[in-house]
């Protein structure tokens, strides 16, 4: 058996000797549907250390107004929807995963997805790097936040290009 080396960011060195270390790896998802790349991604380190994949998706909410309860965009029935419908995307991988949704305020999206992770034991987070508005390279966007609040390795993988129906002719 091949073994395989992953870079750990900030440690100038790589992961590698008798055990695997990435072997609790979360996945947070927005919708399921964009979630194939990130899938694909974490699937090819899962399966270099036989670990297992946590689905997290956040629910969010606007804080309430005066006299209101909160807001959320989706019920709790759309929210666990969106990580059930990613995993069978995961288990065509042959992996093993569990799913979660935690809910958080729109703005504490980024603290949610790190304290799940440490209450999760991650020992990565894969997630997705849109490109971002300007306001966003200015505040820093939902993986950035992570990136500063965790305290486990992130990895933001980039989403492949949609590829059209004109641009294969």
């Amino acid at each position: 058996m091949a073994m395989t080396e992953i870079a750990v960011p900030g440690t100038d060195t790589l992961a590698s000797g008798g055990e695997p270390s990435f072997r609790r790896i979360l996945v947070p998802i927005r919708l399921a549907a964009d979630a194939a790349g990130t899938a694909a991604v974490a699937a090819r380190v899962c399966r270099s250390t036989n670990g297992v994949l946590c689905l997290l998706h956040v629910r969010v909410y606007d804080p309430p107004l005066r006299g209101a309860a909160r807001f959320y965009p989706q019920t709790s029935s759309e929210a666990a929807a969106v990580p059930d419908e990613a995993l069978p995307m995961v288990w065509a991988y042959g992996l093993q995963a569990t799913t979660t949704v935690v809910e958080a305020p729109r703005q504490e999206v980024a603290a949610a997805i790190a304290r799940q992770a440490s209450k999760w034991r991650a020992d990565v987070i894969v997630m997705t790097r849109r490109p971002s508005p300007a306001i966003c390279r200015v505040l820093g966007s939902v993986p950035d936040q992570v990136m500063r609040a965790s305290n486990c390795p992130v990895l933001a993988v980039q989403p492949r290009p949609k590829v059209t129906r004109n641009a294969l002719r």
